[in-house]
């Protein structure tokens, strides 16, 4: 039996096909879960394509499409979750964003503002919604996605992003101190250099930076990773599968990296 047969899991920020979110929906699927993907309006069509794809792996899926700076279209999402399903066994803290200014004097209101409402207040506020029901059925697992940026500050990663992703460890850290005694597990991964649509478009700033090509900063950014390359989403799938599963049964509280042996903190 595979490990999180007949487990229901929520993966927020996960339409883009690309992206950390969509390769952690399908790892937890081959893992047997039943799993639920969340994203923007936007991305209703890439969604649509990620249940079909998440049906053929473990049977059963389920889309919703909303925004996690909106507190009532958390509460929907879990409410129809709930609903089909009955459960939430795990919850799965993808969504965020990376914005702004590398130059800290230039970052504005509006930068800090979306880097905290999405990286960590829409993240404690489906934790909020969640834990209830986690407590009600005897325990589950969170798991939040940070960054490497929230373990050690990095260079030409703007402040209002490392500032969130240490917010996030702080309250992943802080939830599985509250929860432990109810059986309810929070971890954070913290990815590296991982080939997204995000990672393209900070290799593509960086290149006009520096007036070089989009390869050659991929050359000093793999320079730079002891294992020598960026790893694709599949690896952050694989470390979420398990925290989510019963091999983690006696892990909480840790902020595991996945970046290649780069590791500024812990």
């Amino acid at each position: 039996m595979k490990p999180l047969h007949e487990k229901v899991a929520l993966v927020t920020g996960a339409g883009h096909p690309n992206g950390i979110g969509r390769a952690i929906a399908q790892k937890l699927a081959e893992q047997g879960a039943t799993v639920v993907v969340t994203d923007l309006e936007q991305a209703a069509e890439d969604m649509a394509d990620a249940v079909e794809q998440l049906k053929a792996l473990s049977g059963d899926a389920m889309a919703v499409a909303m925004d996690v700076t909106k507190k009532e279209q958390i509460a929907s999402c879990v409410e129809q979750v709930q609903a089909r399903f009955g459960k939430i066994d795990v919850l799965v803290n993808n969504a965020g964003v990376g914005l702004g200014s590398t130059d800290f004097t230039e970052l504005t209101e509006q930068d800090w503002n979306i880097s905290l409402q999405v990286n960590v207040v829409g993240m404690a506020n489906f934790c909020q919604a969640v834990i209830p029901i986690m407590q009600a059925q005897g325990g589950g697992s969170i798991v939040n996605i940070a960054s490497l940026a929230g373990l050690g500050a990095i260079e030409a990663i703007p402040a209002c992003y490392t500032a969130s992703k240490f917010a996030a460890i702080g309250l992943t850290k802080q939830l599985a101190v509250n929860y432990a005694k109810q059986n309810i597990r929070c971890n954070a991964v913290c990815p590296g250099s991982i080939v997204t649509q995000m990672h393209k478009a900070t290799l593509e700033f960086i290149a006009q930076e520096h007036g070089i090509s989009v390869e050659e900063a991929q050359q000093h950014e793999d320079a730079g990773i002891p294992l020598g390359y960026s790893a694709q989403p599949s690896v952050v799938g694989d470390a979420v599968a398990y925290l989510a599963s019963p091999a983690a049964t006696y892990v909480t509280g840790i902020t595991m990296p996945v970046a290649g042996g780069m590791s500024p903190g812990i």
